[in-house]
Parts: C-alpha cells; structure tokens; sequence
C-alpha cells in the first residue's frame, strides 16, 4: 500500500490537527502542518511540540510546518480539515482555489446555522467538485498521540478516497474503517459533544455508575432517533462512530467538552466552564443548534431540551431532573423500528 501514500496536508494546528499530523508523518508520509500563525508555527518548528495545545508530544522532524498555504497545499493530493467549525467556512473560502481537486476530509464535529450544515456540506458549498469525507470516532488526541491503541471511521461515497485514507492512516497503532454513511458518521460526531457536557456534571455532582450508565445509554437512544429521522443509517450509530466516540466522550477527562460539563457541575457559569478550557468546546454550539432543529423536526430529545434548560434558559438543576425523571417510560431499545421485520412460520409457508 506504501505506493498510495501521496503528499497529504493538515490544515489546523490544534490538539487534533498537530496530533493526525504527526501520525502522518511517522507514517513516512510527506505531510505539511498549516497554521494560520506564523508566530506559533515558528515555535512549534524550533521547540519540536505544540506547545500551547499539546505540551510534551515531540513532533517528528520529517513534518514540515508552515504558516504558508500554498507552500502547505501545492503538492498535497489529500487535505485533513482540522479547523474549529467557527472559522471552518471563512477558511474555506479564503483556500478555496487552492483546495480543488483535491481529496478533501473534515475532522471537525459542528453544526452551522443557518441551515443546519454538517462541515462536509460546507466544503461542497466552498470547494464545488472536490471529493470529500469525514473522519470520525473515538479519538482522543494526546492518546492518539501517545500511540495509544485505537480506530477511526473514514466516510465517504467515493470508495477511492476511502482507501486513499486508509493507506496514509493505517498503521499499528490506528485502525481505519470505512463507511459510505458520510452523514451518519458526521452527525455522530457533532451530537455526541452534547452529551459528554451531561456526563461531565454528573460526574462532577458524584452521580453513581449506575446513572452515568443509564445516561449514556440514553444518550446514544436519543441521538440516534434524530439520526434516523434526518436521514441516517441507524447502524452507523452501533459503530466506531456512534456508541465508540460517544463512549469515550462520556467518560474522559480528556474530552474538551466533558470538561466544560464537569466545570458547570462544580457550580462555575457556562462563561468561566469554556474559559477554563482554553479550546473550543464544539458541544455549547452545537447544543443551541441541535435545540432549535429538535423543537423544529418535533424530535423527542429529554436530554438536549434538559441541558438547554439548564445552561442557557438558568432552569434549576433539581427541577430539570425531577421532569427527567417523571417523564413517560417509553419503549428501551428503538432500532426495532428501523430494521426489517422477520417473517414468521405462518407468513413464510
């Protein structure tokens, strides 16, 4: 597979961007780092690490970082999208002719309003004709960094780019799956930030594992039945991109947005949760869109509306639990309702 290891780029140098660069580039593909900052793309060329997002990873000499987007992209035959999903679009826009024709593949797990657009509808927006996928699954960076076991799910309905992902990405510490359900892959991705920000403050207020187990299961209910009604394949969502991402989300400290959720749980506002961060915490936007478009579809989401009560409309903590919990008990497992149904002994004869 090593003759289909093309030049790739990485646009974005956060946690995730400088991580999957440097697996790229240990995995002796030509690969460039683009970062929008001279000043920190110089410190990260003379200190050898991401300083500012990922202290103590030392990055292989073989990437080449630049501030420079067509030193970044000339060559490039794939691009990995890292950019937060607030400066995604104008990005986009800004590289735009330099980006065509390439294979195209987004990392970031938004939503943009107006329109309710996955990033990878963006880029079909920005960049007409170019192939696009997205990457997602339990992936978090400094584990991958480490060279911690794990997968990803690479989606697209382009089986080339797929497998073009595949030979770049796949080495002994990452596994790379493919999916033809881009949609699906990507709005796992974007959803499952929601609920980590519950996880965190449960995990903050003591819960037990009982109810932290009741609330991801629940979790996973919930954003799949949205899943489906936008569209989805409910199956995506037993995957590496489904209950795989949301798993890890849910419960570890790592995870930006369980950090933010366990800060609101300590009784810190929504304002001093995300600065105490220092990154985007994609979960806060996404809940305000995924609320609006629930109440829209008439999707039951307990969860998000429960959230949403909490943070942005100041209902008491206690009061959104007691309505939780009171609601009607409605049926445990819903893919039944998605998959066909088997015919029985007096059906079939």
């Amino acid at each position: 597979m090593s003759d289909l290891k093309v030049p790739v780029t990485v646009l974005g140098g956060g946690s995730f961007g400088t991580t999957l660069a440097n697996l790229l580039a240990g995995n002796d593909v030509p690969t460039r780092l683009w970062l929008r900052d001279e000043e920190q793309a110089a410190s990260m060329r003379a200190k050898g690490e991401n300083a500012r997002y990922l202290p103590g990873v030392r990055l292989d000499p073989r990437l080449v970082i630049t501030s420079d987007a067509e030193v970044a992209l000339k060559d490039a035959q794939l691009v990995f999208l890292a950019i937060p999903s607030g400066a995604f679009r104008s990005v986009l826009q800004q590289l735009a002719p330099l980006l065509s024709g390439k294979g195209l593949i987004s990392t970031t797990k938004g939503i943009e309003q107006p329109g309710f657009l996955m990033m990878s509808q963006i880029v079909e927006q920005e960049v007409p004709g170019a192939p696009v996928a997205v990457l997602s699954g339990p992936n978090l960076a400094r584990e991958m960094a480490a060279g911690a076991l794990t997968a990803t799910v690479i989606a697209s309905d382009d089986p080339q780019l797929n497998a073009r992902v595949q030979a770049v990405l796949g080495c002994p510490s990452l596994r790379v799956y493919a999916s033809a359900d881009r949609y699906g892959v990507e709005l796992g991705g974007a959803l499952k930030n929601v609920y980590a920000i519950i996880s965190g403050m449960a995990a903050a207020m003591g819960v037990g594992e009982n109810t932290r187990s009741m609330l991801i299961t629940r979790a996973l209910a919930e954003m799949t039945r949205f899943a489906v009604h936008m569209g989805a394949n409910p199956m995506t969502f037993l995957g590496l991109a489904g209950v795989g991402d949301l798993i890890v989300t849910c419960t570890s400290s790592m995870s930006r947005n369980y950090q933010v959720g366990y800060a609101l749980g300590q009784g810190h506002s929504l304002e001093e949760s995300v600065a105490r961060l220092g990154q985007v915490a994609e979960g806060v936007n996404t809940l305000r869109v995924l609320r609006q478009k629930s109440e829209e579809e008439g999707v039951y989401m307990p969860l998000v509306a429960g959230l949403h009560a909490i943070i942005f409309e100041q209902q008491p903590l206690q009061e959104v639990i007691g309505r939780l919990m009171s609601a009607e008990q409605k049926h445990d497992v819903e893919f039944s309702a998605f998959m066909p149904r088997r015919a029985t002994d007096k059906e079939q004869q």
